[in-house]
């Protein structure tokens, strides 16, 4: 990878290597494992280090590439927070900072959402963030980033 792009999110520090085709990996200590480092993989690094040390999610709340059955097809959040209670929280939904945060991003969330059973949905780029909550059944906009609870 070139350079990699700003982002609204405070740094982090990343373990990097090349692999045997030259691509750059990083490790990745939710998953336990080495993942290749694409524009939308920094995004999510950065978010999930932002709910780690500023928002209160221990490293075990948080699974990336949750499973998500739709209409009998396998889709994957990108990241979904567990609450105290062991219950989904929040549904992350990470797009490379080059792509816009939309109403196609908020509806991918939502056909989420609706398998998951979050009562908090962040949409981010990295650089523009929107965050969502349930109530009543009905989503409504947040002023801030959800908070482990």
């Amino acid at each position: 990878m070139n350079e990699l792009p700003r982002l609204n999110l405070p740094p982090i520090t990343l373990r990097a290597k090349r692999d045997k085709q030259g691509r750059t990996l990083i490790f990745d200590a939710v998953r336990r494992q080495w993942v290749v480092l694409t524009p939308e993989e920094w995004v999510r690094r950065h978010v999930a280090e932002y709910m780690i040390r500023h928002c209160g999610f221990p490293l075990q709340s948080l699974a990336e590439e949750y499973p998500v059955a739709i209409n009998g097809t396998a889709q994957r959040a990108d990241i979904v927070a567990m609450g105290s209670d062991g219950r989904p929280l929040v549904l992350v939904e990470c797009k490379e900072a080059a792509t816009a945060i939309d109403h196609a991003v908020f509806t991918q969330a939502v056909r989420y959402n609706a398998v998951i059973g979050c009562r908090h949905i962040v949409m981010t780029n990295g650089r523009e963030t929107h965050c969502w909550s349930v109530v009543d059944g009905e989503y409504r906009p947040q002023n801030a980033f959800p908070r482990f609870e």
